[in-house]
């Protein structure tokens, strides 16, 4: 007779049943309150698995995830499978929440002109030293989804890497980006690495409808914009 396990660790079941790989697969929309809470503690006990043991621990508190928050480290630790650790884990997990709920959505600036770019990137790169390669992430009503530093290099240049801005804008969604870089130098006119670059990333933009709607070059005062003169 085969012998009962005595570990009941998420990374031993099938992958089926496995929250961590049903999130990253499915979406974690798709998981239940006990399937995300066992993915906090990983395993549950001798006699029953993690998701087991959260669908018991939020039964106690009538599956409500706001009373579960409520629940001391030492009421946590009264579950059997829960130890510290384990406890610590989730009162994280539930404060984030909370602080989350306290907060207002980020609003996101919206793109209309080259200025805004410039007014957007001008206190980040516009005084530098030197020089930094920056992408803006835009969703299709030209709101930023995130602004994020490619590259940063000496004063004579920096190398950028098409595939990761390709991939990060997969990633988080964009329909289309706006290169940004400065020129410590304070020179407005754009080098012939600026164009090509320009050019190479439209290029790897449209094989994903993902358009490159302007390159600006920033300096501490002014900048240049290759969309408002008819370069891009």
């Amino acid at each position: 007779m085969q012998e009962k396990p005595t570990s009941f660790s998420i990374k031993h079941w099938s992958q089926d049943d496995q929250p961590r790989e049903k999130l990253r697969d499915k979406g974690k929309a798709t998981l239940s309150d006990a399937e995300l809470v066992a993915i906090l503690i990983g395993s549950g006990n001798k006699e029953e698995s993690a998701v087991e043991l959260s669908k018991r621990i939020l039964a106690s508190v009538g599956n409500n995830l706001n009373e579960l928050g409520k629940l001391s480290l030492k009421q946590l630790m009264d579950f059997k499978g829960i130890g510290e650790a384990k406890a610590i884990t989730i009162a994280a997990a539930m404060e984030l929440g909370r602080r989350r709920r306290g907060e207002e959505a980020l609003e996101r600036k919206k793109i209309t002109s080259s200025i805004s770019v410039f007014e957007l990137m001008q206190p980040v790169i516009g005084e530098l030293p030197h020089e930094e390669f920056w992408i803006v992430y835009l969703n299709n009503s030209n709101k930023v989804i995130q602004k994020q530093q490619l590259s940063k290099g000496g004063i004579t240049g920096t190398l950028v890497d098409v595939r990761l801005v390709m991939k990060n804008a997969l990633e988080l969604g964009a329909t289309g980006l706006i290169l940004a870089h400065n020129h410590p130098s304070g020179t407005l006119k754009p080098s012939d690495a600026d164009k090509q670059l320009t050019q190479k990333m439209k290029r790897a933009g449209e094989s994903l409808d993902i358009k490159v709607l302007d390159h600006l070059i920033v300096t501490e005062k002014a900048y240049f914009s290759f969309a408002d003169e008819n370069i891009l």
